[in-house]
């Protein structure tokens, strides 16, 4: 088959990783990829938000399988349009995609599935999202209702907190996506990410992962994108994630079949556990990103047949098959982030780090200038190892970060430390 990955980040490095070790993938191409992503597979410049530009490259490029990687794109439709060009795609409608792209929607399918979830409001105006902020009283977490890539959501622990987040997104802070806000109750507990694969009737789950959203040691200041991960997630034992299938993915589907718009894709399920009860944080339409790294790592090829299997509605009967290990990822990312960082700083020791089934680079932010790996985002690299056990797999990665010399970069050094 030749592949279309969209996307250009970390996610996709992995994922392209995963599908080449799949002796199905004939031709990979990857739009618009990275420096790490150009060392496995053809990058094409192609803008991946419009769907009609990508269905032209499909047929130009004889492409028989797209793989959608970042949420954007299927906010916009892109995987319908793809759909009506005939082509198999991985990925949910724009209507599915709504579960990402809409937090308050989240929540009426929550209210309509009677899923657990943190008690809520919906706010188009500030001065109502002031005074019910001013009602419930801190902590309370304030979420962006639209895409932000991954910033738009405050755990304020304070009032003063929660009401500068509320001038912030109201003020365009986080652009159309702040317009409307969703205040959310502030749930104590454990979070931990579920996937699960879907194909419009069937759901698979497929796997567990941890990461640590915020930017300092210990899980202190504020989220970031993901400074790392790990799987699988203790927290999340099979007990639990049956509950969690049972009380919130499955009447979730449910309910978007309902409404005529079937999910078939990933389906990222971010949960808060306590007291072996787990509720709903959000859902993600995409594989989370630096998950994806870890799950990819302990999957390999088999990664790419259910991927398949998914987008050609074949999930009922299948397995995953996972072996009795551990991974991690370490993400390196540029100094001041996830402020404001600067951009071309010079990566070295990249390719003194090993490259096999246990141990990978993947290249989030990079670009390639005179012949040097150069930082070109906020988080660049994601150190990625395996092992037998969770502490084996974390000293296999900061083993590599040691190898790399990235004057311009910074990185947690206790990713993992919730599960050791």
């Amino acid at each position: 088959m030749n592949i279309l990955i969209l996307g250009g980040g970390g996610r996709e490095h992995a994922l392209a990783w995963a599908v080449m070790q799949n002796p199905k993938c004939d031709k990979l191409i990857v739009a618009p990829g990275n420096a790490g992503i150009a060392q496995i597979a053809e990058c094409a410049a192609l803008d991946i938000e419009n769907g009609g530009a990508v269905a032209e490259f499909c047929d130009a490029n004889a492409v028989d399988f797209v793989i959608v990687g970042p949420e954007a794109p299927l906010a916009k439709g892109v995987a319908d349009r793809l759909r009506d060009a005939g082509l198999l795609v991985f990925g949910p409608s724009e209507g599915a995609a709504r579960l990402e792209a809409s937090k308050s929607f989240t929540k009426e399918i929550c209210d309509a599935a009677n899923a657990p979830t943190a008690a809520y409001g919906h706010f188009t105006d500030l001065a109502e999202a002031r005074a019910y902020v001013e009602a419930q009283g801190a902590p309370i977490v304030i979420k962006a209702d639209g895409l932000a890539a991954g910033k738009g959501v405050i755990v304020a622990m304070t009032m003063d907190e929660a009401l500068g987040a509320l001038d912030d997104m109201f003020g365009g802070a986080f652009g159309g996506a702040g317009a409307e806000v969703v205040i959310e109750e502030f749930m104590e507990g454990e979070e931990a990410s579920f996937f699960v694969l879907c194909d419009g009737e069937v759901a698979l789950p497929f796997g567990t992962a941890q990461d640590h959203k915020r930017v300092g040691e210990g899980d202190t200041g504020p989220n970031t994108g993901g400074m790392g991960a790990y799987s699988p997630a203790p927290v999340l034992t099979d007990v639990i994630a049956q509950k969690a299938l049972d009380e919130i993915v499955t009447p979730t589907l449910q309910e978007m079949t309902k409404r005529g718009t079937p999910y078939q894709g990933v389906l990222y399920v971010g949960l808060m556990i306590k007291d072996g009860q787990p509720r709903l944080v959000e859902y993600n339409v995409r594989f989370g990103d630096p998950e994806c790294q870890v799950l990819m790592m302990r999957l390999g090829a088999q990664a790419m047949d259910l991927l398949q299997a998914a987008a050609e509605g074949r999930l009922a009967g299948c397995d995953v098959n996972w072996a009795d290990d551990h991974a991690v990822t370490v993400v390196m990312a540029a100094n001041g982030y996830p402020g404001s960082y600067a951009k071309g700083s010079v990566i070295k020791g990249v390719g003194d780090c090993p490259e096999d089934s246990s141990h990978m680079v993947f290249h989030a932010g990079t670009a390639t200038v005179d012949g040097q790996i150069t930082a070109s985002g906020g988080r660049v690299l994601n150190v990625t190892a395996r092992g037998a056990s969770l502490q084996e797999a974390r000293d296999r990665a900061y083993g590599m970060v040691d190898q790399i010399d990235w004057a311009g970069g910074f990185y947690r050094s206790d990713i993992g430390w919730r599960a050791l």
